[in-house]
């Protein structure tokens, strides 16, 4: 059984006329007789009873009838797909995120997206830096929102999408908490809240060279690899933590950010698209375009 069958067997069912159905083909009658023969040997049933004036379906022509209907729209869903997914405008997007995405730019950039390219199926998973990028190495992600810079970006094109700073979350019963802004140094008798370098390397080594750019290596009391959970150690008052500014969107009671004075030149804390060198998926290419875009890149 094939689908040019198919298709003229409803011809033929909703025309009830040989040649009525064959002109809708655009094909001659004789070769369109033999194909219905064919397929009715094959099925072991006649499909259509014969009259003078046409053809009627016979009772297994009619339990046929929705099922070949549904057969062909499910093969032009196929095909509508493949195409969607050659052109970029459909298909599935698996993206790892880091948590931290989902403050500000996620938001800027779904909606959009989804209004942009319906079709479009996004997976969405949140993991570190490391496990997103991991993660497209093993294909269990196409593209990922990291943390930029990463320590080692060989093999992955990376797009950065946004730009931010650093700035030192304390407790509200610190006397730092006075202040709106300071330079770190200020702060380099604190105990430091600080980042997990097996599990977050590339964010641990930026918070270390921050105070390193300050004049001090950090007294670490605690490591936490969560945003979240840094910000909750620090209203506990177990010390402060180094955390990107977006963080103050979600900012727990008993924590104040502090802006920082002495940013050096050109240090910035940023979140990139990142995906394989020369990946080809269309999809991805799409979701890399629109983030540029939104982001104004």
């Amino acid at each position: 059984m094939k689908l040019r069958q198919l298709q003229q067997f409803v011809t033929l069912a909703e025309t009830g006329n040989f040649h009525r159905a064959a002109e809708c083909l655009h094909m001659a009658q004789p070769p369109l007789s033999v194909s219905m023969r064919k397929l009715e040997d094959e099925l072991g049933s006649a499909l259509f009873e014969r009259t003078t004036t046409g053809v009627l379906l016979t009772p297994a022509g009619q339990a046929m009838l929705h099922d070949a209907r549904q057969a062909l729209l499910h093969a032009q869903q196929c095909r509508q797909a493949v195409q969607d997914a050659r052109d970029g405008t459909g298909g599935r997007l698996r993206l790892g995120i880091i948590g931290s995405a989902t403050y500000a730019l996620l938001p800027r950039l779904i909606p959009s997206l989804r209004a942009r390219y319906p079709k479009i199926a996004l997976e969405l998973t949140e993991a570190t830096s490391s496990d997103v990028l991991e993660g497209l190495l093993s294909h269990r992600f196409d593209a990922g929102l990291v943390r930029h810079p990463v320590l080692d970006a060989s093999g992955f094109e990376l797009l950065p999408l946004d730009r931010d700073e650093f700035v030192l979350a304390v407790a509200d019963s610190s006397p730092l908490a006075m202040h709106d802004a300071i330079a770190l140094h200020e702060a380099a008798h604190e105990p430091f809240i600080m980042y997990p370098r097996a599990k977050v390397p590339g964010l641990a080594a930026l918070a270390m060279m921050r105070c390193q750019f300050s004049g001090f290596v950090p007294q670490v009391a605690q490591e936490a690899m969560q945003v979240q959970t840094i910000m909750s150690l620090v209203a506990s008052g177990l010390g402060v933590g180094l955390v990107a500014g977006v963080a103050r969107q979600v900012m727990p009671r008993g924590v104040k950010c502090l802006l920082l004075t002495d940013n050096p030149p050109g240090f910035h804390v940023s979140i990139a698209l990142a995906r394989l060198a020369g990946d080809t998926n269309r999809v991805v290419q799409r979701f890399a375009e629109h983030a540029l875009i939104c982001c104004g890149q």
